[in-house]
């Protein structure tokens, strides 16, 4: 298959993917099963026909709003679309179509579904984050991203450095400086992407969430306790780290580790 044909094969699947994704972000943090009851209206219970739920077009045509009730859909929905759509075009430049590339994508649609689930309701649920560390651990078996033993060491420090981090913020505060779903998820990233990109992630996402904490803080809008979806700042370093691992550990010094 040509390039140009590969990438736009891959963009036509990214937006299917993307609007699975939207169920699951929607349903998972609500409990809702993935299945029943089919694509509805929240607002009038109205079933989405297939023609209303094409990916992108569908909401344009609509112009936002449901077709029976006129309540707005949420930009989000093709925002998801487009962005998975994009991700998926990206893996297959980077990994081709591959075990890596496979790996990559599963990675990715995590990171994008945890990433906005705890944006919305400060949670990171146990039934993406589990399977995820197990996704991981099986993709390094075929050398996917890391190797078995890389994988293993990764999960395992990015399971113990934000949980030491609990720990100590604990004491010295007397309150949680984060959950335990970021420890779960940074995991998960440490599964796939070993112990650097764990490290590598965590630092990232540190920073980016202090960095908007001040910006917070100085606009008005927030204090120094403000809750922030540290999930969300998490899973965004590791996308960063997903394809620019290298570069970025030249960039520290740590290829030579």
């Amino acid at each position: 298959m040509a390039e140009p044909e590969l990438i736009a094969v891959a963009a036509a699947y990214g937006l299917v993917l993307g609007s699975f994704l939207n169920v699951v972000i929607h349903r998972v943090p609500r409990q809702m099963s993935l299945l029943k009851p089919p694509s509805h209206c929240p607002a009038c219970g109205e079933l989405i026909r297939w023609w209303d739920n094409i990916p992108v077009l569908s909401w344009l045509l609509l112009r936002g709003r449901c077709r029976r009730c006129g309540a707005r859909i949420s930009l989000r929905y093709p925002a998801v679309e487009l962005t998975t759509a994009l991700l998926l075009v990206a893996v297959v430049a980077r990994f081709g179509v591959s075990v890596p590339g496979a790996a990559a994508m599963v990675l990715g649609a995590l990171l994008v579904t945890l990433a906005l689930i705890d944006l919305e309701h400060f949670l990171l649920p146990d039934v993406l984050t589990l399977p995820g560390i197990a996704a991981g651990l099986l993709f390094s078996l075929a050398n996917a991203l890391v190797r078995p033993l890389d994988a293993l060491i990764g999960a395992a420090v990015g399971a113990a450095l934000p949980y030491a981090v609990i720990v100590l913020y604990r004491m010295v505060r007397g309150v949680e400086g984060m959950g335990l779903g970021d420890v779960k998820l940074l995991a998960m990233v440490g599964a796939f992407l070993g112990w650097q990109g764990a490290l590598l992630t965590l630092c990232l996402g540190a920073c980016a969430g202090a960095l908007v904490g001040i910006a917070l803080v100085l606009a008005g809008r927030g204090k120094a306790d403000t809750e922030l979806p540290f999930g969300t700042f998490l899973s965004a370093a590791a996308l960063l780290v997903l394809f620019a691992r290298a570069p970025l550990l030249a960039l520290l010094g740590w290829g030579r580790w």
